[in-house]
């Protein structure tokens, strides 16, 4: 079983766990604000910043001790982020839908569910707590799943950022025609980084389409080999939370200090 395969399985595990009545989350649905629009806040410079509140990771163990991710999400938006990303996964990212709850009550830019969105509960679930984009990875899904998601994501107002790892992740990513297409620099597999991916697949991606480059970003140089590359987006979590100081580490990575 590879490691992304064991992930999934555990978030299949904690989703039955938690799995309430549809009911209540057209409830929830019902009462939630309308999503702002990811496309354009992600649109609005040469380069954008998905900024992420990320506790621990598969990879590294613990990252951070974030004991207010909302205080912290703040900080991202004052240093410029055009999105917050929050992680829900609990097992290996020691992340919540709570957290999101938290996120989404202080920040006005967009936040994205950053989990294994592998059943519809999850969608619905993202949606009713405020989130405006989710993740859809495509090694984790059958291309009829990766359709059916990205439509119901659409439905529901929802952007997706579709992460693609290979050539052939890209192909089917593209089937979709998606709008916004993240380059993961992490084997999801054996979780090694090799950034020559961001050379390899961003330039395949078309120019109308968000070009996001994920893992694997920590200095200042990083940026300017995605950019280099065709990234017109970075998603960046252990740099920040390990700063010390967020939005001065952001700011360095967009050049800004």
């Amino acid at each position: 079983m590879s490691i992304l395969d064991s992930i999934i399985e555990g978030v299949r595990e904690d989703l039955a766990a938690r799995r309430g009545p549809l009911a209540q989350l057209h409830e929830e649905l019902d009462r939630i604000a309308p999503t702002l629009d990811a496309h354009d806040f992600l649109s609005r410079n040469e380069m954008n910043v998905i900024a992420e509140v990320k506790r621990s990771s598969p990879s590294k163990g613990a990252l951070a001790d974030i004991s207010d991710p909302a205080s912290l999400a703040e900080q991202y938006q004052e240093a410029g982020a055009a999105a917050v990303s929050v992680l829900t996964e609990r097992r290996r990212f020691g992340g919540s839908l709570e957290d999101l709850d938290a996120v989404r009550s202080r920040i006005s830019i967009p936040v994205l569910r950053k989990d294994f969105m592998i059943d519809e509960y999850q969608f619905l679930e993202a949606r009713a707590h405020g989130a405006d984009i989710v993740l859809l990875i495509v090694a984790a899904l059958s291309k009829s799943q990766l359709k059916d998601f990205y439509d119901l994501s659409q439905e529901l107002g929802m952007a997706s950022l579709i992460e693609i790892h290979t050539v052939a992740e890209l192909e089917s990513a593209m089937e979709i025609s998606p709008r916004i297409i993240g380059v993961n620099s992490r084997n999801l597999k054996t979780l090694e980084v090799d950034s020559a991916a961001f050379n390899d697949l961003i330039p395949r991606i078309p120019t109308e389409i968000i070009r996001i480059a994920e893992s694997g970003i920590s200095h200042r140089s990083h940026v300017e080999f995605a950019q280099n590359a065709g990234a017109t987006a970075i998603l960046v979590g252990e740099a920040l939370v390990k700063s010390g100081n967020p939005i001065s580490a952001m700011r360095e990575l967009l050049g800004h200090e």
